[in-house]
């Protein structure tokens, strides 16, 4: 198991959505806000951020890629004065295709487009201190895995073939870890700080590992420190410093987000959900739940 993944898998509530489109100018469409996050790639032509805050319009060219994280409403257009159209989504989450001629000499932007459907009730720290606005501009052999994955679902929308049901999901969340990645570990992450730190930090990150791989085990501050070769005062202020929690709290925090997955996403008993969570006792698990949420695991579980 691994922190990126797993703080993803927690949150995600349903299938993502993609689409690949020309906009022929002029063209405007208003995004609204959302639970979940999307992103935007310009294939050809070029496109205008218009941040719903009124700041600065960011310009998008051929190969730049914007990740929306937290779902915030945004307006993208062919130019900063074009006015904008409410895009509205199908029930799926899905967004309407346009057609795919215009004005004849009218400008194009070919656009890739999704939107990933998130939980934000027990967001995962690792996602809630990103910026409202990720790009990542295009740069001549960078990053590519990431552009590898932008091609291969390009290629898949353009040209759909048998299996492509499966493979265009797969392939979005594929394109999501990448973003996140490309963003914390090679781009502008600062690592003196925060989870960007904390993910390069081998004796933090090490840590981290070992927590998310077995949460039940009844780990000490000991044992986690003596993972990366630190003392245990030494440890617990390089996780508490770069995490934002001790490592204890931590883990009590992760094994709550987990179990309260496990209620409602598998009908697993409750006596296994709290083996997994590291409690012997069911009761003592429900009271340590009751305590994180504010509601008893049945009535989590049935509520979902």
């Amino acid at each position: 198991m691994d922190v990126l993944s797993d703080a993803i898998a927690v949150m995600r509530t349903g299938r993502p959505h993609s689409s690949r489109t020309v906009r022929f100018a002029p063209w405007g469409i208003r995004f609204p806000a959302s639970e979940g996050a999307g992103f935007h790639v310009v294939l050809q032509g070029t496109a205008w951020l218009l941040p719903s805050d009124d700041s600065t319009p960011l310009r998008l060219g051929p190969g730049d890629v914007l990740l929306l994280p937290h779902g915030t409403g945004h307006g993208l257009a062919d130019r900063p004065d074009t006015p904008l159209t409410d895009a509205v989504p199908a029930p799926d989450g899905s967004w309407a295709t346009l057609p795919d001629r215009g004005p004849v000499g009218a400008d194009e932007t070919l656009l890739l487009c999704g939107s990933y459907q998130l939980s934000r009730g027990r967001a995962h720290p690792l996602l809630t201190g990103l910026p409202p606005y990720v790009r990542i501009p295009a740069r001549v052999g960078a990053h590519p895995r990431l552009r590898a994955a932008v091609e291969l679902l390009g290629a898949e929308l353009a040209e759909p073939q048998p299996g492509a049901d499966t493979i265009v999901p797969a392939l979005l969340d594929t394109l999501l870890l990448y973003l996140l990645r490309t963003w914390w570990l090679a781009e502008r992450a600062d690592l003196s700080t925060g989870w960007s730190a904390a993910l390069s930090d081998p004796a933090v990150a090490g840590a981290l590992r070992a927590l998310h791989e077995d949460p039940a085990r009844p780990w000490t501050v000991e044992e986690l420190g003596a993972l990366g070769g630190l003392s245990r005062a030494a440890f617990a202020r390089r996780f508490t410093a770069l995490v934002g929690r001790p490592p204890l709290a931590y883990l009590t925090w992760w094994r709550m987000t987990s179990a309260g997955r496990l209620l409602r996403a598998e009908d697993l008993p409750l006596r296994t959900v709290a083996r997994r969570s590291g409690y012997a006792s069911e009761f003592a698990f429900a009271k340590a739940f009751k305590r994180e949420y504010g509601i008893a695991p049945g009535r989590y579980r049935a509520a979902g």
